[in-house]
């Protein structure tokens, strides 16, 4: 069944009754393909003029031509601010952070594959209107016990809460390179949709919201939390969602997949603001160093223990 707002079934096509489904604005609708990849079940829509075509998600190249296949079109596009060199760099300054990575993971990573995608997403807004409870620690002066409860209203208004549409790339691995700057949307038609590679949106809005309603009660509920001062427990709250609104948006994603010692490993960045995270080799070597460290440092303890009893 269709959500109010969709425009066709993501699955079969099924037209809703104002249904105006492409998959980019205007004259670009012509040159575009969409193909999904036989490996991991990406779908995606590629210049039809392109010579060599592989899944940024996975690598690979069997990829299948889907020339009926309909996709969402966004209302608004974030487009790319980085280069390639800045996304790069952005890679090597990821690698060379974090103290169980190897010293010369930034230097010795071979990049094997720098992608730009747009990623689909739902851009979310809502208003709450919630009563809660809980339990406190800071007691009235003369009070007996230990808690007490006390109960109020929140009301909360949120814009730009965002639900990731794609496939393939997790809410986790989204939020680690996140926030976007939602202000520098543009109209689909601003940007050249051509000459990258575009995600097909393949979650339709009625799955969408109820992710983005979980994830408004849970802000919700850590607004009501500080309301509670000092220790707080028990906490309930009735949050009743009104006004949702839901807009589909593409943001911007370098995909980079890299080897270190013929693994191969795969690394996300913002494409605006060159946040990165991803998978990353782990240094054995720094755990033996810390796992030798602190065998010595526990028979020193004991050594010392030792000494201290025997010279009594």
């Amino acid at each position: 069944m269709l959500d109010e707002e969709d425009l066709f079934c993501s699955n079969c096509g099924t037209e809703g009754p104002t249904a105006a489904c492409t998959a980019v604005a205007g004259d670009q609708q012509a040159s575009l393909m969409s193909f999904k990849c036989e490996s991991c079940g990406a779908s995606m829509s590629y210049d039809a003029s392109a010579q060599a075509l592989r899944c940024p998600f996975c690598g690979s190249k069997k990829l299948t031509s889907q020339q009926d296949a309909r996709t969402l079109k966004p209302n608004w596009v974030v487009p790319f601010r980085i280069d390639h060199q800045a996304a790069e760099n952005a890679l090597r300054k990821f690698l060379a952070t974090g103290f169980w990575r190897p010293g010369d993971a930034s230097q010795a990573a071979m990049i094997r594959d720098v992608t730009q995608v747009y990623v689909p997403f739902w851009v979310i807004s809502a208003k709450t209107s919630t009563h809660w409870t809980g339990d406190t620690s800071k007691t009235p002066f003369g009070a007996r016990g230990d808690w007490c409860p006390q109960s109020g209203d929140h009301y909360g208004d949120y814009e730009g809460l965002l639900v990731v549409a794609s496939s393939i790339l997790t809410p986790n691995e989204v939020d680690r390179v996140a926030p976007f700057d939602l202000s520098a949307s543009v109209a689909p038609s601003e940007v050249d949709l051509l000459n990258v590679i575009v995600e097909e949106f393949r979650m339709p809005r009625k799955y969408a919201r109820p992710m983005a309603t979980g994830l408004i009660e849970q802000l919700d509920a850590e607004q009501c939390n500080k309301y509670l001062p000092g220790r707080s427990r028990n906490l309930q709250v009735n949050v009743q969602i009104s006004e949702m609104r839901s807009e589909p948006v593409l943001l911007p994603i370098w995909i980079m997949v890299y080897r270190y010692k013929d693994q191969p490993f795969r690394v996300l960045i913002n494409g605006q603001n060159a946040r990165a995270d991803g998978t990353a080799p782990f240094s054995y070597k720094k755990l033996s160093l810390v796992v030798i460290i602190v065998i010595l440092m526990i028979l020193l303890v004991l050594f010392v223990f030792v000494v201290a009893n025997l010279s009594n």
